[in-house]
This record gives C-alpha cells, sequence and structure tokens, in this order.
C-alpha cells in the first residue's frame, strides 16, 4: 500500500438544507416525544415529495442534507416542499417552519455523504433563510437557467457569508404568481 488518497470522488448537482426554525424552543416546551414526531412529520412530507433522482443524504439534527441532479428539479421541488410543509402547519397547528437553503457545485462523496466546500455554502446559505425561505446561489440559478418555469428570483444581493472568502450572489427562490401550495 503506497498510503497515496485517491482523489475524491464527487457528485455534481444541488446541495440542500432544509431546517426546522425554533425547533429547539418547541422541544423544551412540547418534550421530545412530540419533537420527535415533527422530525418524523418533516421526514414524510419529503420523502413523499422528493423525485426519484434525488435523495435524503443525512439528518441533521432538527433538519436534512438533501441532494438533486438537476438544478431545475431542485428549486421546483423545494417551492413545492416549501408549500406542503405551511399546509401541514396550518391544518395541524404543529410548527413546521422550514427554511430551505441551497447550492450548485461538485461535493466530494465520502461514502453515502457529501462533504467540502459546496456542502458548506450551502450549510451557510440555509442559516441565513427565514422561516418559509427558499434561498440559493447564483450558481444554482446559473445551472437552471435564468428561465425556469413557474419560478421567479429575487436577487438579495451578493451577501458575505462566514468562512467564505468571496461574497455570494444569494437569490429568494419564489413560485411565479405568488405563494401557492402543491
Amino acid at each position: 500500500m503506497s498510503g497515496a488518497v485517491p482523489p475524491a470522488a464527487v457528485a455534481p448537482g444541488a446541495v440542500v438544507f432544509t431546517d426546522l426554525v425554533g425547533f429547539t424552543e418547541y422541544t423544551a416546551v412540547q418534550g421530545d416525544a412530540d419533537a420527535v414526531a415533527l422530525l418524523g412529520l418533516q421526514e414524510s412530507i419529503v420523502l413523499r415529495t422528493l423525485p426519484s433522482a434525488a435523495r435524503v443524504v443525512k439528518e441533521l439534527g432538527d433538519g436534512l442534507l438533501l441532494w438533486f441532479a438537476d438544478a431545475t428539479e431542485a428549486l421546483g421541488t423545494c417551492l413545492v416542499l416549501r408549500g406542503r410543509f405551511e399546509a401541514t402547519a396550518r391544518e395541524t397547528s404543529l410548527p413546521l417552519w422550514v427554511r430551505i437553503g441551497m447550492h450548485w457545485g461538485r461535493p466530494a462523496r465520502r461514502g453515502d455523504d457529501l462533504v467540502g466546500h459546496d456542502v458548506n455554502l450551502a450549510a451557510r446559505i440555509v442559516d441565513l433563510a427565514g422561516p418559509g425561505e427558499v434561498l440559493c446561489s447564483g450558481a444554482v440559478r446559473d445551472a437552471a437557467g435564468d428561465e425556469v418555469p413557474g419560478v421567479e428570483f429575487v436577487e438579495l444581493g451578493p451577501v458575505v457569508v462566514k468562512g467564505i472568502p468571496d461574497p455570494v450572489a444569494l437569490w429568494r427562490a419564489e413560485l411565479a404568481g405568488g405563494r401557492q401550495t402543491s
């Protein structure tokens, strides 16, 4: 064995993080059993919505790391997810307030996991999103093309992101014509 490290395999695609807003407080007030049920509800909605070429990479406490092979599909799915989370929150009175952040890149694969700069950037983007917001990097918009059917982009400008040397082009993705749910 030479001890040489083989080059990292890459998984070009959209890296997406979801995050349940207010989950720590919900857990403190409602207890662990209700918190686990809320996480199960989030995961159930995601699994029913993901297209076959996408996958849940891993659970991260109160969020998920998702991967999509196609930027347009990632944008559409995330907007549908947002609508389903909001509709479920209204129907159940549960705090299913989810923020979503995404970046397009070439993350390194480590077994079934994804790591590297592109994953780190997507994690920083979700931290900037508010409840119910879908934020994406300019790289997602570029990969999807300027004219994504049914999607409007609101430019948030270049944003300084913790740990990233250069400002990041950031966009809010919205359903064209408003926040309909699917």
